[in-house]
């Protein structure tokens, strides 16, 4: 490995922030099927992101880091 790729994904509320970091874990292996990045128990309740969290997964020799951001409102 001799890459590195920061990335972190914003949008607003609802836009499947979370729902793709949750794909991009699945997808590398690095994360099994089912888990999600929401992990508190009020972002379970309400079904949203509230903290930001971090992963990294390798992907093709290139490590990823990703910054999975809550949404914002205008």
């Amino acid at each position: 490995m001799t890459e590195i790729r920061n990335i972190a994904i914003i949008a607003h509320v609802d836009h499947g922030k979370t729902a793709l970091t949750d794909a991009i874990l699945k997808q590398t292996g690095a994360s099994p099927e089912g888990t999600t990045m929401d992990t508190n128990a009020l972002e379970k309740e309400r079904g949203i992101t509230i903290y930001a969290k971090n992963a990294a997964v390798e992907y093709k020799g290139t490590k990823i880091n990703i910054v999975d951001t809550p949404g914002h409102a205008d």
